[in-house]
């Protein structure tokens, strides 16, 4: 019998603005997501239909642990000049109005990341693009049981 999927509310929130290069001092002018793409697609993962850009997402936990990504991708040479990264994706669904959308957790791994560290308590999503959702807007974000563990 398959167990519940997790589910963990919170609030989006803006973030660095590097992943969808809107970011004004952004090195990555079509940004870091649109960069990605094809390097996720080439190692199995199609990401075309999301957002190019994450939606940042403050927890009401303290911090999350990936337990059991989808996909993980290790030491991945995206951009010239830059250390090889490696970056879990964990799948999701978003309910936002009402609606549920299927995204993915965008994770890459802190200790290959250079720039840009998140707070323990955000989490990046990579959905398609969702009409009228804004900054202090309220999600719940549901996942596979013992893909994720949320510390309170």
């Amino acid at each position: 019998m398959p167990s519940a999927p997790i589910s963990v509310s919170g609030t989006v929130i803006k973030g660095h603005q590097v992943a969808s290069g809107s970011g004004t001092d952004s090195t990555y002018p079509t940004g870091t997501i649109e960069m990605q793409k094809p390097f996720f697609k080439d190692l199995g993962l199609d990401l075309s239909q999301c957002f190019n850009g994450t939606l940042n997402v403050q927890l009401a936990v303290s911090g999350f642990k990936i337990l059991h990504p989808s996909f993980c991708f290790e030491n991945v040479t995206w951009a010239q000049g830059f250390n090889p990264e490696t970056f879990s994706f964990v799948k999701c669904q978003i309910t936002f109005q009402g609606q549920n959308y299927s995204a993915w957790v965008y994770y890459p791994h802190p200790e290959t990341k250079t720039l840009h560290f998140q707070q323990s308590n955000l989490i990046e999503i990579l959905a398609p693009p969702i009409d009228n959702i804004y900054y202090g807007d309220q999600i719940t974000l549901d996942f596979p049981a013992q893909s994720i563990e949320f510390m309170s």
